[in-house]
């Protein structure tokens, strides 16, 4: 059967879609549910009660005292507003290779003329705290405007150590603005934006805050805003100063997104009632249980190090002479699981497994099941009982209530 517009309907798989794509994740029926009313005026009373509430509650997620501006954008948006904010054309900048999305981050640099190192990197490790360090220690004319770190590479399921970095950078007295990507982290791993001294914290709605794309985030010290007042790149609707006068007043100086503003208030919610620890460590037992899975087929996780695995997702390498991507079909065609795919250098070559946001022991079961059928029926070669290694690690790290 064929709608009007040509839709087909026949062929629906029975039961609810496993959505375990690093991102968009899961949206919880409660925050849909918060969705799912009437768009108020955005000048009115009401509306500067919710906006003050998010702007204040975002930033306890933050864990920051600092402003937190929030746009109608996705994450590519708030990396734009971090640069042009704070930076000037032909300013250099140091970024790390960490896999596709610190490509696209670079790229965005150069594109807004701006002088990029690339610190290179082979995909399965995160940004070197060591290397960044002798970067800026042989920068004796303070060249370097920024160092700018994606926290949780999204490609790779490899997660920098932003806290090392920021030591690097103190032990050299370099002045250089530190910038970093939690896209993929915020709300998932535990990140500190005040604590390790970060001046613009990027992010966006749809990974760990558990909510659809849409809002992006610049979490602000007020190194970045002294910046900002310097800084000469083109920006307009980027404009930190016009969001945070309007901010004052729980108001936005353009239309906001305001249906998405009431879940980001039920996301804040969920996450102050379960706690931002008991948040992170759900992620932590969540992804040992996966990576015991991955080693339980007799496959290869990407990330190469174990300090830096990734709470938010697993990267999985494909035995040689297989596609990731016909296995990744298979399970979505046959068990309606829709599996991330491998980005840039990997493409075809791994397949991800998102394990975050609204997340618990028995959707992650039914994840790793479906991946060690769709092993079986694509024919890969693999130890089967991952899921049950998976299953036990998970048995015993649970907590009696």
């Amino acid at each position: 059967m064929k709608l009007s517009n040509g839709l087909a309907l026949n062929g629906h798989p029975s039961g609810r879609h496993f959505l375990q794509i690093p991102g968009p994740s899961n949206v919880p029926d409660r925050i849909l549910r918060a969705m799912d009313y009437p768009t108020i005026d955005h000048r009115g009373p009401e509306f500067q009660k919710l906006g003050r509430a998010v702007l204040a509650g975002i930033k306890d997620i933050f864990q920051t005292r600092s402003p937190v501006v929030i746009y109608p954008a996705s994450g590519t948006g708030a990396w734009e507003a971090a640069l042009v904010n704070t930076l000037s054309p032909g300013d250099a900048v140091l970024m790390c290779e960490t896999g596709h999305f610190a490509g696209l981050w670079k790229r965005m640099a150069e594109r807004l003329g701006l002088a990029v190192d690339f610190l290179q990197g082979d995909w399965r490790h995160g940004a070197d705290p060591v290397a960044i360090g002798e970067r800026l220690a042989a920068d004796r004319q303070h060249r370097y405007k920024a160092v700018c770190v994606v926290h949780n590479e999204t490609a790779t399921g490899v997660t920098s150590r932003v806290a090392q970095i920021r030591q690097a950078i103190d032990r050299t007295a370099h002045p250089a603005l530190l910038m970093v990507d939690t896209i993929s982290s915020l709300a998932s791993i535990d990140y500190r934006h005040d604590e390790w001294r970060v001046d613009v914290s990027v992010s966006g709605s749809q990974k760990g805050l558990m909510l659809p794309p849409g809002l992006s985030f610049n979490a602000l010290s007020d190194k970045a805003l002294a910046a900002a007042r310097s800084a000469r790149l083109p920006r307009s609707y980027w404009d930190w100063e016009d969001m945070i006068a309007a901010n004052a007043n729980g108001f936005f100086p353009s239309t906001p997104a305001t249906n998405l503003l009431y879940g980001l208030y039920e996301a804040i919610a969920m996450l102050q009632e379960e706690g931002l620890p008991n948040v992170f460590a759900r992620h932590q037992r969540l992804a040992a249980a996966t990576r015991e899975a991955v080693r339980g087929w007799g496959l290869e996780i990407l990330c190469a190090n174990s300090e830096e695995y990734s709470p938010v997702l697993t990267a999985v390498l494909m035995p040689q002479g297989h596609g990731a991507d016909a296995l990744r079909k298979v399970a979505l065609q046959n068990f309606n699981l829709s599996l991330g795919q491998g980005l840039g250098k990997v493409a075809d070559k791994v397949f991800r497994i998102g394990h975050l946001g609204d997340f618990n022991e028995l959707m992650l079961m039914g994840t790793l099941c479906g991946v060690e059928m769709a092993l079986a029926v694509s024919r890969v070669p693999h130890r089967p009982g991952g899921a049950q290694a998976a299953m036990a690690h998970l048995a015993a790290t649970a907590t009696a209530r």
